[in-house]
């Protein structure tokens, strides 16, 4: 099982990153030791400004490589929320050297997940999803705003990677991230609907 995340997928993240809209996808990976499935997460002692990006999960069920837009739906049949959580100092260090940033992404339970719904159960087109931090909204985003969407990803990223059962794709976080710190209870929602609680310690 791998983790593929899609970096800058909506237009107002890109902007508050201060980094171009992209015109493809960008991806990079985490591996199988990022996924963290329990409901608490330990702040790591390498960063002191550790982000959270809530983001929509795909979860594939087909093998397939070089998969055409058309049949990317076929891949994959159900949907999560996670966290791509990013230790933005250690990321900034990294890209003003002109370094790979995976120490920023890829460590160990930096990508929590939430419980998969069937995506027969949600309108594909308008997800709204929402991250909550002690109870306060601070992202909100809804899939209608994906710059490329998921058939879309799906295919791209089968071109370079082939995707295999069980893989996950993360793909990409709306506006709005923002430092977390120890204590901090986090709670994403699904269409209203509560998917996942965490408790930073």
């Amino acid at each position: 099982m791998k983790i593929i995340c899609i970096g800058r997928n909506y237009s107002e993240h890109a902007k508050e990153m201060k980094s171009e809209v992209p015109t493809e996808p960008v991806f990079f990976m985490k591996p199988d030791t990022a996924l963290l499935k329990e409901d608490v997460f330990y702040y790591p002692e390498f960063t002191k400004d550790l982000h959270h990006e809530i983001e929509l999960v795909l979860k594939i069920s087909k093998a397939g490589k070089h998969i055409e837009e058309q049949f990317a739906h076929k891949y994959y049949q159900e949907i999560s929320l996670g966290i791509d959580f990013t230790a933005r100092d250690l990321q900034t260090q990294c890209k003003e050297k002109g370094l790979p940033w995976e120490k920023a992404k890829a460590f160990d339970n930096s990508a929590p997940i939430g419980t998969f719904v069937k995506k027969e159960a949600l309108d594909l087109s308008t997800i709204n999803f929402e991250l909550k931090i002690n109870g306060v909204s601070r992202q909100i985003g809804n899939s209608q705003d994906l710059i490329f969407s998921f058939d879309k990803v799906i295919s791209y990223v089968s071109k370079f990677v082939t995707l295999k059962v069980g893989d996950l794709i993360y793909t990409g976080t709306p506006q709005g991230v923002g430092p977390v710190k120890i204590g901090d209870s986090l709670e994403g929602f699904l269409n209203g609907k509560s998917n996942f609680t965490l408790l930073v310690k």
